[in-house]
């Protein structure tokens, strides 16, 4: 059954609702991933001889734009991790976008944004911990002097909670902020007929600088925290 702020499932006595903002979360997710995968087939049967063109060059661009986030931290291990990192960066940028289509954005919801940071988090400790092992990964938490340790565990434990608020704030507040001014000039109406001429600008701020600006900044925190964790194997 559906309902307005999202999908009811029922099942035995317990009604369980997926907000509307995963739902459109899990749509984005499938769509970029189809067509990430279409993009692939199409390189993969590309003349590397010729110039690349349509399809191709919009996708090796793309890619290029990606890498360029996260490139400045990881460096050499760019192209390892652009796959995951890349996806999901396009992801956040379309949900953080679709506010434009007058959707929520799905980056205003706190269980998906806890759920993203949570995806970097376990990303970049299980790294570490692949390359250096537990005791290399308590090690590193006793530098640079061994009382350090429970600072250096609260500050890892802080990161995913700071990715998820600064992302949160951002996207929540902006969209509050352009439904209010909305509401305002209804209900002004035909006094307010004026600030027509200033929502443009406030979706340009809110809507696309804001989108693409927090998912640089979460992504190049998570690159930077990623490059400390595998800084030490280099």
């Amino acid at each position: 059954m559906e309902e307005l702020d999202g999908l009811l499932i029922q099942i035995g006595g317990v009604d369980l609702l997926i907000h509307q903002t995963i739902l459109i979360w899990f749509a984005i997710s499938a769509g970029v991933t189809g067509m990430l995968c279409w993009a692939g087939s199409k390189i993969k049967k590309a003349d590397p001889t010729q110039a690349p063109q349509g399809a191709v060059l919009v996708f090796e661009q793309l890619a290029g734009l990606c890498s360029t986030v996260i490139g400045g931290n990881l460096k050499g291990k760019t192209w390892k991790y652009l796959p995951f990192m890349g996806t999901v960066m396009i992801c956040m940028v379309i949900s953080n976008l679709i506010g434009l289509l007058g959707l929520q954005p799905p980056t205003s919801n706190l269980s998906v944004n806890m759920t993203l940071a949570l995806m970097m988090f376990f990303l970049i400790h299980s790294t570490d911990i692949k390359l250096h092992g537990i005791l290399g990964k308590l090690k590193g938490w006793c530098e640079p002097l061994p009382f350090l340790f429970p600072l250096n565990v609260i500050g890892d434990l802080a990161f995913p909670v700071s990715l998820t608020l600064r992302l949160f704030g951002s996207m929540l507040g902006g969209t509050i902020i352009v439904m209010l001014l909305h509401m305002l000039v209804k209900a002004l109406l035909p006094f307010s007929v004026v600030l027509f001429a200033v929502t443009p600008f406030l979706h340009m701020y809110f809507d696309i600088f804001t989108a693409f600006m927090q998912t640089y900044i979460f992504f190049m925190l998570a690159s930077f925290f990623l490059s400390e964790a595998i800084s030490t194997d280099e």
